[in-house]
């Protein structure tokens, strides 16, 4: 069993995705070996608190999401409190060059764990997985999907 979590690692290494895992025994507890599988490092977010306590996000952000997003589209309510922007601001994760990291990068708040349980998120096919850019800050960046390409160089309002 230990050669086949073994030969796991190796393959995650080779595909880039060992960043999202940890192996470390002495670790914070976010970040323990349970049993022999490896645990998602999953980062805090830039608030004091959650919506919600983390046991309950962990169990039904989908379903507040998707909540949020019915009201929204249906109904046109629009709050700040269940949206996938205000998620995506206070959980960003800077990379190697200071810029917030993609949904594609196994170091994004929302595919440490999602790349874990093998789960595929849709949520950024349309929205941006990084918050915009503030007037005239650094750091954060626009990020408008765009699948026909025709449109690609179209400006954004």
């Amino acid at each position: 069993m230990f050669l086949r979590l073994t030969a796991l690692v190796a393959i995650a290494q080779l595909l880039g995705l060992a960043g999202a895992f940890t192996l470390v025994p002495g670790a914070a507890a976010d970040t323990e070996l349970q049993g022999r599988v490896p645990v998602p490092v999953i980062g805090e977010g830039k608030g004091d608190t959650c919506v919600a306590d983390t046991d309950f996000m962990r169990r039904h952000h989908m379903d507040m999401l998707e909540h949020q997003r019915d009201k929204t589209t249906r109904q046109g309510v629009r709050t700040k409190r269940y949206s996938l922007k205000e998620c995506v601001a206070c959980h960003v994760v800077p990379g190697a060059d200071g810029l917030p990291v993609k949904a594609e990068s196994p170091a994004h708040f929302c595919s440490s764990c999602h790349l874990y349980a093998a789960v595929k998120i849709d949520c950024f096919e349309c929205h941006a997985s990084r918050p915009e850019q503030a007037a005239g800050g650094a750091g954060a960046v626009s990020e408008k999907p765009s699948a026909i390409p025709s449109l690609a160089g179209m400006k954004w309002k």
